[in-house]
């Protein structure tokens, strides 16, 4: 509203489509809605499939994404982003994915043996993320992962980053603020969710560029990348494309939140909704 903007906010779920190829429309909560210029779209992880749906929808109607469907969809499946990342040239951790349990010894001998971290392929803010710290640890958790049919990474630990990691939110072009998170005692896991603590991180021209490159791999326009410090160098371990914005914001004073909409009065030109659009 400060910068003469209209600003609706809708719940994903609830909004419905009407796909239609004379008339293609979208609905929230009794009422069909108007064109919007721009949408920044804030879909949680639980909600990607239907999220990204309504979100395509707003695109197919001419409303310019701050990042596209296709983009978010390409992130959130953490396989699919590391394997276009290291396409690349972009490093990262040592990474290892089977279904087998019949691959569970040459799995942790793929990654450089233990202490290696077990992932759920569809977890977030630290959530289904396992330090294993012994052989025997490695192939319980393993094992135990995939007895739930859940799809899981396995990687190396990067024991010289000390439990910390440097968040680099990215928006366009440029790394408009960067934070260090270190995980509480106890705990190897740096996310602010689970209780990390946060302090402004100076980062060096390797790690801004590194960061740079990961989004717009993924074709993000705002993403949060998440940076080990390694002694081979600066690691990629994720890339974010709903990062939060408070803790960021709070601990470095930046207005993100103004720098997004920034970025969008530049680019949500027609010609790009046209694009979009179809």
């Amino acid at each position: 509203m400060r910068r003469g903007h209209l600003v609706e906010i809708l719940d994903p779920l609830s909004c419905y489509m009407n796909i239609n190829p004379a008339a293609s429309s979208i609905h929230y909560k009794g009422r069909r809605l108007p064109h919007f210029d721009a949408v920044i779209p804030r879909i949680g992880s639980a909600i990607t499939f239907y999220g990204t749906a309504a979100l395509r929808q707003f695109e197919l109607l001419g409303s310019y994404p701050l990042n596209e469907s296709v983009a978010i969809t390409r992130a959130r499946d953490k396989l699919r982003s590391l394997q276009l990342l290291a396409r690349q040239g972009i490093d990262l951790p040592i990474t290892g994915i089977a279904h087998s349990p019949d691959d569970t010894s040459d799995l942790i001998k793929m990654v450089g043996g233990v202490p290696l971290v077990v992932k759920l392929v569809e977890g977030t803010q630290g959530i289904g993320v396992v330090l294993a710290e012994t052989r025997q640890a490695a192939e319980s958790v393993i094992d135990a992962f995939r007895g739930l049919n859940a799809h899981i990474l396995v990687q190396e630990y990067i024991a010289e980053a000390k439990g910390c990691d440097i968040r680099c939110l990215v928006v366009g072009n440029e790394v408009v603020a960067a934070i260090e998170r270190c995980a509480k005692a106890g705990d190897f896991r740096s996310n602010l969710h689970r209780g990390g603590v946060a302090s402004i991180a100076t980062i060096t021209p390797r790690e801004r560029d590194i960061a740079i490159k990961a989004a717009q791999t993924l074709g993000l326009d705002v993403a949060g990348v998440d940076i080990l410090r390694a002694a081979r160098g600066p690691l990629v371990m994720e890339v974010n494309a709903s990062p939060g914005l408070e803790g960021i914001e709070k601990t470095t004073g930046v207005d993100i939140a103004g720098r997004m909409i920034q970025w969008i009065e530049r680019h949500a030109t027609p010609e790009f909704c046209l694009k979009i659009g179809g």
